[in-house]
């Protein structure tokens, strides 16, 4: 629901200090220059990482609320070998990936990583875009580290974006302004496209490919994913895509428009004691205290009126994502997309089976039973959640692969069934976002010693279908089960079973007569 000081002669007592307040950090270093200036990052365990790099300027001041602006490049050497700030938030307790590191305003900044070794020819590219319903998450977490990656000649990228009503705000003194040339209110799917494009003009000084660009999220990452594939303004940024538990049908705010995330903002500035629609209210509402802004805005309470989330601008995101697709308007890259066996949703109470059927529509109820409750012997609440997660995350998923299938791009689906061993006695089955630690090969980051062979082994095959995704376009490789390309027709999936990766293979979607219920 997750941004060196490389030095050479005259730098050497800059590096001194600044090793002495990293002692925890690796202390071989290597240097880069990209387009703003030089970076030095650590080196360690055959990879080298660059972490904290500015993309773009603060966005702070008369720059909060403006698409990203480029940075201002700096002399000597930069010190890239620790996280910058993540974008300032309300955490959110339990998160899956808790933050790593402190929070600020000033957040815009890039991490990548490589391995160590030269190669003989430009290394394929994945950039990482982090979840948490665009009000929470960070680059920093431990699961979203790229070694494992860049340990498969993979140069990763991960960067940080504007969350909560930093990232995601409209006002009428905004829209009056119009200081961006017509983009307004997502400025945190800004900051992704200014990202993207920094790797389009930088990732050549690490050994990445620009032509070879894969880029993939979860969760919010994954509705991201989505609006970067349907956007107009993302041409040339990116050549794959991968979807983990992203929807696919809805943006994450289903019909928001910038008039009505206007009223939103509106409400926000009246609750600050701000009135007005000139530049007046917007020099006010500039000058905000950052936390006045968050004000405890987080995943648990995002549902409140003075906040809207992502909302169709007209000009970033044009339309619902089902509908630009049907119009035939979006990137038709080669596609990996899939949900989680007890993915997200948003269930009603119910106290009856015929409750949680109930939302589907009379004209459906026999199937739906059939579906859901073939045995009579199902729980209300359990069909509820199901219904629920099929309608928000799977379903979607496969819609998507049938879109993509249907252009002629080449796509792969799968579902996620596995749970680690030692959360098996308390999920009942894959939940949203677990399946992330297993497409990073982080384990350790998100269960530490409770890690098992069987873990890792699942760990270890995710992996390598994503790394084959990304270095060839087909995720397929030696010594992993066959997984086909999707078609309408066979219907098929590839499944991640609960039992292991001895267990993992393709298969015609067991959920079909759930998912054909719930399609719209």
């Amino acid at each position: 629901m997750k941004l060196s000081l490389f030095v050479t002669g005259a730098f050497c007592g800059l590096v001194v200090t600044t090793l002495a307040a990293h002692a925890d950090t690796p202390t071989d270093t290597h240097t880069v220059a990209i387009q703003s200036g030089r970076v030095a990052g650590a080196v360690a365990d055959g990879v080298e990482s660059f972490k904290g790099i500015p993309y773009a300027q603060a966005p702070v001041g008369p720059l909060r609320w403006r698409a990203p602006q480029p940075v201002h490049p700096w002399a000597g050497v930069r010190d890239a070998r620790a996280y910058g700030k993540d974008c300032l938030q309300e955490p959110f307790p339990g998160d899956a990936a808790p933050l790593g590191v402190g929070l600020s305003e000033n957040c815009l900044f890039m991490n990548v990583w490589r391995p160590a070794q030269a190669a003989e020819k430009k290394l394929p590219v994945m950039v990482w875009i982090y979840g948490g319903g665009f009000v929470n998450g960070g680059s920093s977490p431990g699961v979203y580290s790229g070694s494992e990656f860049a340990k498969q000649g993979i140069v990763f990228v991960s960067f940080n974006y504007r969350v909560g009503r930093f990232g995601f705000f409209a006002h009428p003194s905004l829209t009056a302004a119009n200081a961006d040339d017509g983009l307004l209110g997502n400025y945190g799917l800004m900051d992704q496209i200014a990202a993207l494009k920094w790797v389009q003009a930088n990732i050549d000084k690490f050994g990445g490919d620009p032509g070879n660009v894969t880029i993939f999220g979860e969760s919010a990452g994954g509705f991201s994913v989505a609006s970067l594939i349907t956007s107009t303004l993302t041409d040339g940024l990116f050549q794959r895509a991968i979807i983990e538990s992203g929807s696919g049908r809805h943006n994450i705010t289903p019909g928001l428009t910038l008039k009505q995330a206007e009223s939103a903002g509106t409400e926000f500035a009246k609750a600050n004691n701000i009135d007005g629609s000139g530049e007046q209210a917007l020099r006010k509402l500039r000058k905000l205290p950052a936390r006045k802004v968050v004000n405890g805005l987080n995943m648990s309470t995002m549902r409140v009126p003075t906040y809207a989330g992502p909302m169709i601008d007209g000009k970033l995101i044009t339309g619902e994502p089902q509908d630009v697709y049907a119009a035939g308007n979006f990137h038709k890259v080669p596609l990996i997309v899939g949900a989680n066996a007890a993915d997200l949703g948003f269930p009603p109470k119910v106290s009856s089976v015929d409750d949680a059927l109930a939302p589907l529509g009379a004209a459906k109820k026999e199937a739906a039973r059939s579906a859901y409750a073939p045995t009579g012997s199902a729980k209300p609440d359990d069909v509820a959640m199901e219904i629920a997660s099929d309608q928000f995350m799977v379903e979607p998923a496969r819609f998507v692969a049938r879109t993509f299938s249907g252009a002629g791009a080449p796509t792969w689906e799968y579902r996620f069934g596995y749970v680690a061993d030692s959360m098996k006695q308390q999920w009942p089955g894959a939940v949203h976002a677990s399946e992330i630690p297993y497409a990073f090969d982080t384990l350790h980051a998100r269960y530490a010693n409770a890690v098992t062979a069987q873990d890792s082994a699942m760990a270890q095959q995710m992996h390598a279908y994503w790394v084959n995704f990304a270095k060839n376009g087909d995720p397929n490789g030696a010594g992993l089960p066959q997984w086909t390309r999707y078609s309408t027709q066979e219907d098929k999936l590839l499944w991640f079973a609960p039992e292991g990766a001895s267990k993992t293979s393709e298969m015609t979607d067991p959920w079909k007569a759930r998912l054909d219920v719930v399609a719209p």
